[in-house]
């Protein structure tokens, strides 16, 4: 999934020849799961037809603040617009649209939503070379970028003069590996390498059955997003679970016992740099298994059980530079009993939920946490959605981290 999946995109096209490959641009976006929504200058329409661009991204196209063909027109608003995006690139932008961005001009709808966008702004100009050149285009390019504006190069090849040499709008493709790593550049996580473990663990009985547990994994594989959306390379050793997560920057690892998921975990831990366990592992299994499904000919089954191997601890005592995160369930003396397992198990933070608590535990799309750091920090949280618990851990993850 890339990075851009979920994000608001505003394309700007001014009256370039490059206009033409703005439907590639488009497609592109839109393949990366963003929402896509177009504004032209007036002019643009020569080159490239809005009828296209609307069928493309699936919504309207906006090139003047009103439509005069229509007398109940109603008003495009440039505010909303540029509110709505979470990304304004202009491409292309040519020499004309640059001198007036950067002098605040506001004669069209493009123009007027610039000024208005409270998100990042990308720029690819594409003009010819001598006006690429032009002290006036370089004025425009250093006053945009002090703007906080953020320029795609031209790059060097045939112009539409039939000169060669530089001021050929970036290709759609390269345009969106651009903001693509600017984004991710721009992450906090960014360069991180995060370990989650997630779901039950199941122990066999005999080839049917197995010792398991309610955990559905929610919380783990929002975590897991969450981690990859600000920028970490993630690796998600989960258990039996019906959750599904597609993001580019997470290696799932699917693991069913509990042994499975130590043996993983200890491949992978000494390479990251954040662990967040948050795997309901099975504290036992069976000492024998037996190899054949247990038949029902007596009335009662006596199973002897022996300890599963501890995953936090062992990561714990081997633990060096990494920030290692466990998690506590409770039903009674919750914040007692989870310092001491954040003490024995070297912890750096522990999550603490408490089953008396209504709204979490297993299975539910909430939770309600308690956060107690190494430093006997003990931070509380009012009922959340598991996603914005992920974000509060990993936030808090961030400001130790970076401490």
């Amino acid at each position: 999934m890339s990075i851009l999946s979920g994000k608001n995109i505003l394309l700007g096209i001014s009256a370039g020849i490059a206009a033409y490959k703005t439907a590639s641009l488009v497609r592109l976006f839109v393949k990366a799961g963003a929402q896509v929504k177009v504004v032209m200058t007036p002019s643009s329409k020569a080159f490239i037809t809005p009828l296209t661009l609307s069928t493309l991204s699936k919504h309207p196209v906006h090139s003047s603040f009103t439509n005069e063909e229509d007398e109940h027109a109603t008003w495009n608003n440039h505010v909303d617009l540029g509110l709505w995006a979470d990304i304004f690139i202009i491409a292309p932008a040519t020499a004309n649209t640059l001198s007036k961005m950067a002098s605040g001009s506001s004669d069209n709808l493009l123009l007027a939503t610039y000024l208005s966008a409270k998100c990042s702004v990308y720029f690819a100009p594409a003009m010819d070379l001598d006006m690429y050149k032009h002290e006036s285009t370089k004025a425009s390019f250093k006053t945009l970028q002090g703007y906080g504006n953020i320029m795609i190069p031209a790059t060097s090849g045939e112009l539409a003069s039939g000169l060669v040499g530089e001021g050929r709008m970036a290709e759609p493709e390269d345009i969106v590996a651009f903001i693509e790593n600017d984004i991710l550049n721009a992450l906090p996580l960014k360069g991180k390498k995060v370990l989650i473990t997630a779901g039950p663990t199941y122990e066999a009985i005999d080839p049917v059955r197995f010792i398991g547990n309610h955990s559905s994994g929610k919380m783990g594989f929002e975590i897991a997003r969450a981690a990859a959306n600000l920028g970490a390379q993630v690796v998600l050793i989960t258990g039996p679970t019906h959750q599904k997560v597609s993001h580019a920057l997470i290696k799932v690892m699917p693991v069913v016992s509990a042994q499975e998921m130590y043996d993983v975990a200890h491949t992978y831990f000494n390479d990251v740099d954040i662990a967040v366990l948050s795997a309901a592992v099975a504290d036992f299994r069976p000492k024998e298994v037996a190899t054949q499904k247990i038949k029902k000919q007596k009335p009662t089954l006596t199973l002897e059980l022996e300890k599963t191997k501890d995953i936090l601890a062992s990561l714990g005592a081997i633990k060096d530079r990494q920030y290692l995160v466990g998690f506590a369930l409770e039903t009674n003396d919750e914040i007692e009993n989870a310092k001491g397992k954040l003490k024995r198990k070297n912890l750096n933070l522990i999550v603490l939920n408490s089953l008396n608590d209504k709204g979490a535990g297993f299975k539910n799309d909430t939770n309600k946490v308690t956060f107690i750091d190494d430093k006997d920090i003990i931070t509380e949280f009012e009922l959340k959605s598991k996603a914005d618990v992920a974000l509060d851990l990993l936030n808090k993850i961030i400001e130790q981290i970076h401490a």
